[in-house]
């Protein structure tokens, strides 16, 4: 399980994007976001945490890893 901190992430338009760049970056990944904690959880990812956040930064989602 990899979790991020996206602090850019202020809607449901948002959510949906945030979890459509993790699907594109790893179309096996399951990806549950919390909105109101601006918080997305990734699991059955074949991508690493490092992966996922370059993913996520070049479609403008700024991403904190959280947890180890």
């Amino acid at each position: 399980m990899i979790r991020f901190h996206i602090p850019n992430m202020t809607c449901g338009g948002c959510a949906k994007g945030v979890a459509a760049t993790i699907r594109d970056a790893d179309p096996q990944a399951e990806a549950q976001v919390d909105l109101e904690k601006r918080e997305v959880t990734v699991e059955r990812a074949s991508l690493d945490a490092v992966a996922l956040a370059e993913h996520l930064l070049r479609d403008g989602w700024h991403a904190e890893r959280l947890g180890g």
